[in-house]
């Protein structure tokens, strides 16, 4: 099996054929790697209250987008086809309720936050991205009968740390 050489224009997803090419780690050195994501789910006052007093009709929304943010972090290779699998060691998914909209650019919701952290060649900004992105999926799925316009919005990169390029914050 011959190797694709990456591109000569500096894109190293990219072969010199111009084709998407997993990028190969395996010189890079193991270091201990950490990436924080965060999102917002705008919702309703309705919601908000329910949330708030644990009546959303389908039971603990903010549970369950906990655990459904843990899950997709440690899947995230599956979803994001250039992505490497890397041994995901921690996945902190908070999920608070803003109801103040003065709190939060003037929205209320959901404000959502995963933290992933490796030992690994590559790190988990990927990871940290779809578990902010699959909890506010699982957090509209549990309240969309209370609010057909819930939306999922600002899902980002605000920090990362270890690796070769070292520390980054938004």
């Amino acid at each position: 099996m011959t190797q694709q050489q990456p591109s000569q224009k500096g894109f190293p997803h990219l072969d010199t054929g111009g084709n998407a090419r997993m990028v190969d780690v395996t010189g890079k050195d193991v270091t201990v790697r950490e990436a924080r994501a965060e999102g917002f789910v705008v919702c309703s006052a309705e919601v908000v209250a329910a949330l708030l007093d644990g009546t959303v009709p389908k039971g603990d929304a903010l549970a369950v987008a906990r655990i459904a943010g843990i899950q997709a972090a440690k899947r995230t290779p599956e979803l994001v086809p250039l992505a490497h699998p890397v041994a995901v060691h921690a996945v902190d998914v908070v999920a608070e309720v803003v109801p103040d909209v003065g709190a939060a650019g003037g929205r209320q919701g959901v404000a959502l936050m995963a933290t992933v952290r490796t030992a690994d060649r590559t790190g988990v900004e990927m990871e940290a991205l779809t578990a902010v992105a699959v909890a506010g999926l699982a957090l509209v799925d549990m309240v969309k009968g209370l609010d057909r316009r819930a939306e999922i919005t600002d899902v980002r990169v605000v920090a990362k740390s270890g690796g070769r390029s070292g520390d980054w914050h938004r």
